[in-house]
């Protein structure tokens, strides 16, 4: 092994291999293929959402990263090794969103607990702040919230320093202070050089603190970009408007309507050429109450996707 190729057991110290990367993995269940054929590279440092309907195949993809199950076909290498090897190194660790606490133990002890497992650890209470839970150290993990256990999850996964976070809907059950400041925390770790991939149903949340987004579907990448990259892919704008009784078919006639759809007296018509549906309604319909939007992550979500909801 070359002095490029030394890996640490934190992620104060750069590494020379990609976080993450998946090549031409695949994974079957019998006749099921979950997964299709992704090539996936993150680096270290960069914080990941991991977008995908139900059954689109984040999990299976996630638990061939954690080690937990091997690619039908492909490799996939977490800092160059194999996932399982970086697993015992004490370079990944992984907050999942149900299970893994004792309820009797107090927040301290249950950590203090945790961190009796590996050789070396950082300090209980460094841990402890840097997950904002300091102040409730002595509490039953029993009497604490959803949020307060999410977050005492991901006190334990900072404990052996990892290079590579995973989070699954890490942010479940916090109020909104309560993600705030616990993505506070993630910036603040990415920015030492950790990289964190996350899976959330709350899309604003990916868009607001993933530095890249990846959509997933059907077992296969549909999508993969910042933000405002992925809502690009998605073109046309929103207008909505107050039109009781609005004729819908007019509506759906017009040139660049996509879509129309009846909420009560609004009428929101999607739309390639906002000004001329715009026009339409001021002109030819007793319409008010005007707003025109640009589609959000939610609408690329579901136009790449393909879910309903």
């Amino acid at each position: 092994m070359t002095s490029t190729d030394t890996l640490t057991t934190g992620s104060s110290v750069p590494t020379a291999h990609p976080a993450v990367q998946l090549t031409g993995v695949t994974k079957d269940f019998g006749s099921v293929h979950a997964v299709r054929g992704i090539d996936l590279e993150i680096q270290p440092g960069e914080i990941v959402a991991f977008l995908g309907p139900n059954g689109a195949g984040k999990t299976t993809t996630i638990d061939m990263i954690l080690g937990l199950s091997q690619p039908t076909s492909g490799t996939a290498t977490v800092l160059g090794i194999e996932p399982r090897q970086a697993i015992a190194r004490g370079l990944v660790s992984a907050v999942m969103q149900t299970g893994g606490l004792l309820k009797d133990l107090s927040v301290r002890e249950t950590v203090q607990y945790t961190a009796s497992l590996f050789a070396d650890t950082r300090p209980v209470a460094e841990v402890l702040e840097n997950a904002g839970i300091a102040a409730i150290a002595d509490r039953k993990v029993a009497k604490c919230s959803g949020g307060e256990q999410q977050r005492l999850r991901f006190a334990m996964a900072l404990l052996s320093d990892p290079a590579l976070l995973l989070l699954d809907e890490p942010t479940t059950g916090m109020d909104v202070e309560g993600r705030r400041a616990f993505w506070s925390a993630i910036r603040a770790d990415a920015e030492t050089g950790r990289t964190v991939l996350f899976a959330t149903h709350y899309l604003e949340e990916a868009d607001q603190y993933a530095d890249r987004i990846i959509l997933i579907s059907h077992g296969r990448i549909v999508a993969d970009g910042t933000g405002p990259q992925i809502k690009a892919l998605t073109s046309g704008r929103t207008v909505r408007a107050t039109l009781p009784g609005a004729d819908t078919d007019a509506l759906a006639a017009l040139e660049g309507v996509t879509g129309v759809e009846v909420r009560g007296d609004a009428v929101l018509v999607h739309t390639k050429d906002s000004d001329a549906t715009a026009r339409f309604l001021l002109t030819q319909t007793p319409a008010r109450d005007l707003e025109i939007t640009s589609h959000g992550l939610e609408d690329a979500f579901i136009s790449l996707t393909g879910d309903p909801r």
